[in-house]
């Protein structure tokens, strides 16, 4: 990354860190979309937007789980199907057009679940509360999400979460300790899986890491503890979609 680049990244990975967290998400779509924005390489995008899933979402799992939102009985079914499909869309190489197409249209689909996560209506919640998720369509769903999350270098809460709200199966704070573990696991599976793609980490990683951590600290607790203001999930989701057509026009 030229020192360019790492100046508008710093500060946008902090303020996407922010914003994901504050719904349970890691911020993996939010980063491809900055990377795609400033023209970083492809072969660089995937396995750093997954590194720093990694530890964004180890840290949101704990925060969750801390406020008791966490439920090891509504993560386990999905991560059953996920986990051998993550490896396997990990370990895939795509062509470059086919990679930004996929990226486009899980960002695309960001956009769009974050307009509704603004401008929905859900039910309140309280903490202890049990998940309803049913085993063999979350074991279904799990499946498919774990391969879009390796091909496109998510964690895979983008398409988990709005299937859980939208079921009914968890509130949206519970969907968000669902969530969280469930990007960990797949993003840890997936980076493991592509090995190849690990000498492509930038050596800016650390500064990149220090951005997403404080924000992740900020977001977390901007999202248990108060509400997430629609204003800011439509800015971000306007965000999405100008990079998700940056991608698939690129290709």
């Amino acid at each position: 990354m030229s020192p360019d680049q790492l100046l508008i990244l710093l500060p946008a990975f902090f303020l996407l860190a922010a914003l994901y967290t504050s719904v349970g998400h890691a911020g993996a779509s939010g980063y491809l979309a900055a990377m795609a924005l400033v023209a970083v390489m492809p072969d660089t995008m995937r396995p750093t937007a997954l590194a720093l899933n990694i530890l964004v979402a180890a840290f949101t799992t704990w925060r969750f789980w801390q406020a008791g939102y966490f439920s090891w009985r509504g993560l386990w079914p999905f991560l059953l199907g996920s986990v051998p499909l993550a490896a396997l869309g990990g370990s895939l190489r795509l062509t470059t057009g086919l990679y930004y197409v996929l990226a486009g249209c899980a960002l695309a689909l960001s956009a769009i679940v974050l307009v509704w996560r603004a401008w929905g209506g859900v039910a309140p919640e309280r903490p202890g509360e049990a998940a309803r998720i049913p085993l063999a369509p979350a074991m279904a769903c799990g499946a498919v999400i774990g391969l879009l999350s390796g091909l496109t270098g998510t964690g895979g809460g983008i398409f988990l979460s709005p299937i859980v709200l939208l079921a009914g199966w968890a509130g949206p704070r519970h969907t968000g300790g669902i969530s969280a573990p469930f990007i960990l696991a797949n993003s840890a599976v997936a980076l493991a899986a592509g090995t190849a793609t690990w000498a492509a980490l930038p050596a800016e990683l650390p500064w990149l890491i220090v951005a997403v951590l404080a924000g992740a600290v900020t977001g977390t607790w901007f999202g248990i503890t108060r509400l997430s203001t629609r204003w800011l999930l439509a800015a971000m989701a306007l965000v999405l979609s100008i990079a998700a057509a940056k991608l698939i026009l690129t290709a």
